[in-house]
């Protein structure tokens, strides 16, 4: 019984270390992203500019090279750093990979202490890499989330814009001046490039492969088209936010019928670890009996990879793309 608590209490101290740990890196991240505070300006372009950075240093810092290769092909370094601009992130690879190892040192000081070093090793990189990426691709997927659910409203304000006569540059910049990031910052890059020269359809190529997403390419696609051929621009721009709106509906729906799929996954998934903290807690011996035998631990080990393939086979199948 005495080693029973004991044990227990082991598991409470290191989740505690785990929590605390966690914190104390989140809190580093936003200490490094967090580069400016307390300005009224509405996106993060016109406050560096209210700050007293000047064009050249403004474009630099949001345009990313890595995102003008124009395919999604490179090496790893390449990849990761489309990933860190496509999520907004200001950290770059250095504190990417600072917190990496910070995460692998906490992850193998507490896996150590209940398997094998050769075991915690591959798991603490296994943890050190996968979470931070997973959550770059969740930031990823609510900046592109967020930056099309904006495009619409950007769209009718540079149409409304054009009706009136003025050029496709001034409603760029209004988009820039008005509107909230994401989408602010990314039409000032636009009107940035444009200062320094790029014409209208390189601008916008820029901004479809910085957003990654179908709807910017059919911004740019069109931008381009108007730009060689002519036409009413506005009444494109119109069309197409009208299309986004409707695919964003559309979403929804999909969305909505899939619930119960996507229910039955996430139940699927934590199932396994909900019956063994049951069984753990009513019956302690159920495992406490077998917990020192030399297999236990690897077996153990394979269930958990076991579990995890598990959520993420379930999460591709239930992921519909539209």
């Amino acid at each position: 019984m005495i080693q029973t608590l004991s044990i227990q209490w082991s598991i409470l101290i290191y989740m505690g270390l785990f929590i605390g740990v966690l914190l104390v890196l989140d809190g580093m991240f936003q200490l490094i992203s967090k580069r400016e505070t307390g300005s009224e300006a509405r996106n993060r372009r016109m406050r560096m500019i209210q700050g007293g950075a000047n064009t050249e240093t403004v474009l630099n810092l949001l345009r990313d090279p890595s995102l003008q290769q124009g395919n999604s092909s490179g090496s790893l370094i390449l990849r990761l750093r489309r990933l860190l601009a496509h999520a907004g992130g200001q950290i770059g690879l250095v504190g990417f990979f600072s917190i990496v190892v910070l995460l692998a040192a906490a992850v193998f000081a507490a896996a150590v202490q209940f398997v094998d070093p050769m075991v915690a090793a591959p798991a603490a990189l296994f943890a050190a890499f996968g979470v931070p990426l997973a959550v770059l691709q969740q930031m990823k997927e609510a900046r592109a989330k967020k930056m099309t659910e904006q495009l619409p409203d950007a769209l009718d304000l540079m149409a409304r814009g054009l009706k009136v006569g003025h050029p496709l540059a001034v409603t760029v910049a209004s988009v820039a001046t008005d509107m909230a990031d994401p989408i602010g910052s990314e039409f000032g890059v636009i009107q940035d490039q444009i200062s320094y020269g790029d014409d209208l359809v390189t601008a916008f190529h820029d901004f479809a492969e910085r957003a990654g997403t179908e709807d910017a390419r059919y911004l740019a696609v069109s931008v381009g088209i108007q730009h060689g051929t002519g036409g009413n621009l506005a009444r494109v721009l119109n069309v197409l936010g009208k299309v986004i709106r409707d695919r964003q509906t559309m979403q929804k729906k999909i969305r909505a019928i899939s619930a119960e799929g996507r229910l039955s996954g996430v139940i699927l998934t934590f199932l396994p670890v909900l019956i063994f903290l049951s069984i753990h807690l009513s019956t302690p011996s159920f495992y406490g009996d077998v917990y020192a035998h030399p297999l236990f631990r690897y077996f153990g080990f394979a269930i958990i990879m076991l579990i995890v393939a598990q959520g993420l086979i379930l999460r591709r199948l239930i992921n519909f793309k539209f």
